[in-house]
């Protein structure tokens, strides 16, 4: 599953920063824009993009005067930023066809909460903790799917999770009995060496990505994006 695009439109280069801090860290790919006429533009551009939050007061062309023009041709979820609590603009929000409404200031994790309900709701996502990114690697549990810098990765069901387990514990020492311990489970009664196996495997797999899964000498491996 490719990384899901949010444009986040704001004349406050501080706010743009808080918000697209929060959500890359949820593995969003954020695009910005400083005022309504360049949020047009991208918007325009790139039809890939899945949810715009976008604040009210803005130059050149404030929030209510983008989301009236997007209205004409798209439904795109839209939360409204707006340091104002009047129930007069709340309601000509949702007149407009606003999903959400938030009255700044906020929790970026109330926000980040926001998206990735509407985001559920609009079939644009899974569950977030389900799909991981380390380097050029994307791993959808929900899917049980990898992709590589977009491009599909064929493994087989105990390298997926072998796979999944490195990503979990990124930058860790992880000794081969823990690895067999916590990928195999205990009752699992192979050696170490199918470790050594499986992980030659998956670095073939994985290309130049392979590199991520680093050698731990005489004690087993550690997954670390360079």
């Amino acid at each position: 599953m490719d990384k899901v695009k949010i444009l986040v439109v704001d004349d406050e280069s501080r706010m743009r920063k808080l918000v697209r801090d929060f959500l890359t860290r949820q593995n969003y790919e954020v695009l910005e824009a400083a005022d309504g006429e360049e949020a047009l533009d991208i918007f325009y551009k790139d039809k890939a993009i899945a949810l715009l939050i976008l604040d009210v007061m803005m130059p050149k062309m404030n929030g209510w005067e983008v989301c009236r023009e997007i209205r004409q041709t798209s439904k795109v979820p839209i939360i409204m930023l707006t340091a104002k609590s009047d129930e007069s603009d709340e309601l000509m929000g949702f007149d407009l066809g606003v999903d959400e409404y938030i009255t700044k200031p906020f929790s970026p994790k109330i926000l980040v909460a926001r998206v990735e309900a509407i985001l559920r709701r609009t079939n644009k996502i899974g569950d977030a903790a389900d799909l991981k990114t380390a380097g050029e690697i994307i791993l959808d549990k929900t899917a049980h799917e990898v992709k590589i810098s977009g491009n599909p990765v064929e493994l087989s069901f105990k390298e997926f999770e072998l796979l999944e387990y490195f990503m979990n514990n990124q930058g860790i020492a992880l000794s081969r009995e823990r690895i067999l311990n916590s990928v195999w489970n205990y009752d699992y009664f192979g050696d170490a060496r199918t470790i050594d196996t499986h992980v030659k495997k998956l670095r073939n797999k994985l290309g130049a990505c392979g590199s991520y899964i680093k050698t731990v000498w005489g004690m087993g491996y550690k997954f670390e994006v360079s």
